[in-house]
């Protein structure tokens, strides 16, 4: 019976989803206790699920009894419960900070937990028709969700999403058709076993397919240059709704792209079709590159961090496409940390936003000393992007780098090597803008002798912060550096960034912020750094799928 937690894991966010909308026909306030009660059963169903898979191995159900290939399978292994776990503890953890930074509303809070169950079947599918749906309501969902807020430019960043994600998610149902034409078959296991049998490695419909589902799945992971739509939906998104986006919405599809290319295509599909191989290899060797650079270019906190995630996905992108097993191994870790680390450092940049109003880089200067514990959380989860031991981001740029050189030195050619340059290149690019970070968190001083940040009172505001970043959820406007029209956060007497207008107090520390995203932070951070120990242990773990891949 244990396989009955599969769909449930599934239905009980989507089932969940429905009350908020319709018991808000007469209660205003019901949609958070309802969103957290589900988001919590999902986390407690995921670690019954990933029990189950350390106890006895990977199982599967057949949904309402239909055996594959007819019918459609849900399936849990090592790495899909690697990615439920994550999808569950960053889906209530985004919730606890939704409630005190918003959006608000029984609508927010039915997309929300549509969302969650979107993800999840993402995660869990065999079926790559299936995955398409979840695509699509992961997809509608997060449209939705950016524009949540109702202001012109996180409507126009919405749209945006909207016309590129549905032409990726046209092109991977394109692809999914060529593969059904090709084998007869939708199951991914079958399709894996159709494709040897029936058509064959080199045949014009297996490799468009492969084709058109690695591009429609690049742009909604948002690889260079496919990833217009990430830097603008990541800043005008309201501040909890950036934090869950840019953690799971891309890391799954990034996911989606490991699991069709090992469980359907397979690496001898890859060996067969060494230009496939060498192409998803360049692209994501070029994002590598141009999404560091980029990112160390940026002034908003939050566009910086959203070109990041295109050179982080990059690297996942060359992992796949190497096709040896120590760089997938490093592409799956990096997989796991990303999402960690990226739903700390959006948690952090938007507990700052929402008690100090800092927004830009520029609006840092001596954080550190108004947040300490925020800004310290912060610092550590950017020196872990950096790839600083011992965290989690330097186990996965280690093990991809490593897995590039073998691959150059095994025939690989110019490309293995090329990519471990690129990791290495992107690498000084993050540390620069994450020094850049750290500077102006701890050394700006900012209002004290001899400082090169500003002197308090002497903004064009004259001190005056922004009111409105306490009532729209602390999003604030951020067009601040761009548009020339709001005025820099207010400063105290010492210089140190002011506290908003009924900015959240915290009950622990001094700083203005809530007590339970603070600690969600925290976990993050030590979450970060405990798995950059673990090195053998994610080894491990992953094994089995390793081996499976590449038999």
């Amino acid at each position: 019976m244990t396989d009955v937690l599969l769909p449930l894991a599934v239905v009980v966010p989507i089932v969940a989803a429905t009350l908020p909308l319709a018991l808000g026909l007469r209660y205003d306030r019901v949609g958070w206790p309802i969103a957290a009660v589900g988001t919590t059963a999902v986390a407690g169903i995921a670690a019954a699920i990933a029990a189950e898979v350390v106890a006895n191995g990977p199982f599967d159900h057949a949904l309402g009894g239909f055996l594959p290939p007819v019918g459609i399978e849900l399936v849990a292994d090592r790495l899909s419960v690697a990615v439920l776990l994550l999808v569950a503890a960053v889906s209530v953890a985004t919730l606890a900070f939704a409630r005190v930074a918003g959006p608000r509303g029984n609508p927010f809070y039915s997309a929300y937990l549509l969302l969650v169950g979107g993800l999840v079947g993402m995660t869990l599918t065999g079926d790559l028709f299936n995955l398409f749906v979840f695509l699509e309501i992961t997809g509608l969902t997060t449209y939705a969700l950016i524009a949540s807020d109702r202001s012109g430019a996180s409507a126009y960043a919405s749209l945006k999403y909207l016309v590129v994600g549905t032409v990726g998610a046209s092109l991977y149902l394109l692809g999914v058709g060529y593969v059904f034409l090709a084998t007869g078959t939708l199951n991914m296991l079958d399709v894996q076993a159709q494709i040897v049998a029936q058509a064959g490695y080199g045949d014009p419909l297996v490799r468009a397919s492969y084709a058109f589902i690695v591009t429609g799945l690049a742009l909604k992971i948002a690889i260079f240059p496919v990833h217009s739509w990430q830097p603008d939906a990541y800043q005008r998104a309201p501040d909890s709704v950036t934090t869950i986006v840019a953690a799971l919405v891309s890391t799954t599809s990034a996911y989606a792209l490991i699991r069709v290319t090992y469980t359907v295509f397979t690496v001898d599909f890859l060996a067969a079709n060494e230009g496939i191989a060498t192409a998803l290899l360049v692209v994501s060797t070029v994002s590598i590159v141009a999404g560091s650079a980029l990112a160390a270019m940026q002034s908003n906190l939050k566009r910086m961090f959203a070109y990041s995630s295109v050179a982080q996905f990059g690297m996942i992108g060359a992992a796949v496409a190497l096709a040896n097993e120590t760089a997938l191994l490093g592409g799956i870790v990096h997989l796991i940390g990303h999402g960690i680390m990226k739903f700390g450092l959006f948690l952090g940049i938007g507990l700052l936003a929402l008690g100090y109003g800092t927004r830009q880089m520029e609006d840092l200067a001596s954080a550190a000393r108004a947040a300490p514990y925020t800004s310290g959380g912060v610092a550590v989860l950017g020196l872990a992007l950096v790839g600083i031991p011992p965290s989690i981001g330097f186990l996965g740029k280690w093990y991809i780098g490593v897995g590039a050189v073998d691959a150059g030195l095994a025939g690989g050619g110019a490309v293995g090597i090329a990519v471990a340059a690129a990791i290495f290149v992107s690498t000084l690019f993050t540390l620069s803008y994450v020094a850049r970070l750290l500077e102006r968190f701890y050394f700006a001083g900012a209002g004290l002798p001899g400082d090169h940040g500003e002197v308090p009172g002497t903004g064009d505001d004259g001190g005056r912060g922004d009111d409105h970043a306490a009532t729209d959820g602390g999003r604030g406007d951020d067009h601040a550096a761009t548009d020339g029209g709001e005025a820099s956060p207010a400063k105290t007497a010492d210089g140190l960034p002011a506290p908003v207008e009924g900015a959240p107090r915290s009950s622990l520390v001094p700083e203005r912020v809530p007590t339970a995203p603070l600690l969600a932070l925290g976990l993050a951070v030590l979450a970060t750094v405990a798995l950059g120990f673990g090195g053998f242990a994610l080894a491990e773990w992953f094994d089995p799928f390793l081996t499976e891949a590449f038999a």
